[in-house]
């Protein structure tokens, strides 16, 4: 029996991961977590930028293709969330998250684009009673299948002498 199959068995622990491999685990998302902080903290001048700058008012060209294409869009993401769910891939998880922050995303930019027009009180009907409570849902359903997913623990991480705040996965 090969070690990934004694592994599995009830009973007994999985083998230790890799040193080098944990290293490289922890490499990556250090990298990572510095490579968020850098666009964060860039992200705040160019945001107060645009506050300062932006016209209040702007002609839009190709509006039509802008939302048909972000509908497209969603619909891509509904239909590859609900494909994935029916064949119980784990990648389900990506695909509903994705959906639920562009239901977010749809919700903010229908319902601020309505304002001082007759188009807000469908727009936020439609935010309110539809894409939000929808997005919601996806992200719940996410959390709860993240919550059953196995972990490796911090013993498993960093030896039984020190342990992390939090795993570095």
């Amino acid at each position: 029996m090969s070690d990934i199959q004694t592994g599995n068995r009830i009973g007994t622990a999985p083998p230790a991961p890799d040193a080098a491999l944990l290293e490289r685990v922890r490499r990556h998302r250090r990298q990572t977590l510095e490579l968020l902080t850098v666009c964060a903290v860039g992200l705040i001048p160019w945001t107060v930028l645009l506050a300062v700058t932006l016209p209040s008012r702007y002609q839009v060209h190709h509006w039509r293709a802008t939302w048909v294409g972000f509908d497209v869009l969603l619909v891509a993401a509904m239909a590859s969330t609900a494909i994935l769910g029916w064949l119980r891939h784990r990648t389900v998880i990506m695909a509903a998250l994705a959906t639920a922050v562009l239901l977010i995303c749809d919700a903010w930019f229908d319902v601020s684009l309505a304002l001082g027009t007759s188009e807000i009180w469908p727009s936020a009907a439609l935010a309110v009673f539809a894409e939000l409570p929808l997005a919601f849902y996806l992200i719940r359903r996410v959390m709860g299948m993240i919550s059953l997913a196995q972990w490796p623990s911090a013993k498993t991480m960093t030896g039984p002498q020190e342990q992390p705040a939090c795993p570095d996965v």
